[in-house]
């Protein structure tokens, strides 16, 4: 089902992209950038879980979209922290962590599948906790200000971003581990 609302939904993930970055180039104030380009990430973040439910809801979970998905939650995710590099609000080594860790997990799942042992390296708790700390970071790096008065998001999203990156490693060894002995298996 390549049209469905749930499918659309995740479609609108991908959309979002060049809109998040396009704020940056709008003729408005600084801090009107931070707060559109956050208000556009959280509400396209969340039709992550949005459309998941609908899919199940609305008995219109496919193929296509449970592939289409996770694809395009590590295209706003990996975009997103290139913006953050590019504004200097997230370091350069992070962004390599988080993008190299999805091109070689990404790899590492169509290897297995075409061998037929996907389920070694289904997803799991840790990754799922690395991606709620990604979508937390996010926005806080984008808003770049002091929330009601008291929450600094800079400060917090610098240190949840790297939180993210910890986690992005350590996801990434979890799920190398997990898929070592079909790689010995496959070597000899």
């Amino acid at each position: 089902m390549f049209f469905t609302i749930p499918t659309i939904m995740t479609w609108a993930r991908i959309a979002a992209i060049p809109l998040i970055l396009g704020v940056f180039y709008l003729p408005i104030a600084p801090a009107m950038q931070n707060l559109i380009a956050t208000i556009l990430f959280v509400v396209f973040a969340a039709t992550d879980w949005l459309d998941g439910y609908l899919a199940r809801r609305l008995n219109q979970v496919s193929s296509f979209g449970a592939f289409l998905d996770p694809v395009a939650d590590k295209i706003l995710v990996c975009a997103s922290v290139l913006v953050l590099v590019h504004l200097n609000r997230a370091d350069v080594f992070v962004a390599l962590i988080i993008i190299g860790r999805e091109i070689a997990i990404s790899a590492l799942r169509e290897w297995m599948a075409q061998i037929g042992a996907s389920k070694s390296v289904a997803v799991h708790m840790v990754g799922k906790l690395k991606t709620v700390v990604q979508m937390v970071a996010i926005p806080f790096l984008l808003y770049d200000g002091v929330l009601f008065g008291v929450v600094n998001t800079h400060l917090w999203g610098v240190w949840l971003i790297w939180i993210a990156a910890v986690m992005t490693v350590w996801s990434m060894v979890y799920y190398l581990q997990k898929a070592l002995p079909e790689i010995r298996a496959r070597a000899k």
